[in-house]
């Protein structure tokens, strides 16, 4: 269980912060910053592309934070993917050790940095809590069966 579910369940008063990937690869800052609020968090939001500005993948990130002894959360967003990527990425944020999620729309990409690019929304921020039911429930979005849970 993690300790964000175990702070949740227990009734606590419960706090998390939030970071955001870099512009690029080099973690060094986004590291720094989770170790200044380590110690008064119960988990690390790590956003997704947030307002629509390309960044390193929230994914990723997160990945590299439990490797570090943190807990983050994968905040992950419909805008950029379709359900199948969704659906790959929360199987993927699970085998990588993740255990707690922020499902959110998104921002629509005119107001970031490529504002040409075009906005997926296949699912919304209600869909993507069912499909991550679902997969926590062993079937993906097409009812089929898993390969574990």
């Amino acid at each position: 269980m993690s300790k964000l579910q175990e702070s949740l369940e227990q009734g606590l008063f419960t706090v998390t912060g939030e970071i955001g990937p870099p512009k690029g690869v080099d973690l060094e800052k986004c590291l720094e910053e989770a170790s200044h609020i380590r110690d008064r968090v119960v988990a690390i939001n790590v956003t997704d592309n947030q307002s629509s500005v390309m960044r390193a993948g929230s994914l990723a990130v997160c990945a590299r934070l439990v490797q570090e002894g943190y807990e983050p959360v994968f905040q992950i967003t419909c805008r950029d993917r379709n359900r199948l990527a969704i659906q790959s990425d929360v199987l993927s944020a699970y085998i990588l050790g993740i255990r707690n999620i922020l499902a959110l729309t998104g921002d629509h990409t005119s107001g970031g940095d490529h504002p040409g690019s075009k906005p997926v929304f296949d699912l919304d921020s209600v869909s993507l809590l069912m499909a991550i039911t679902s997969l926590i429930n062993g079937k993906d979005l097409a009812g089929q069966e898993l390969d574990g849970v």
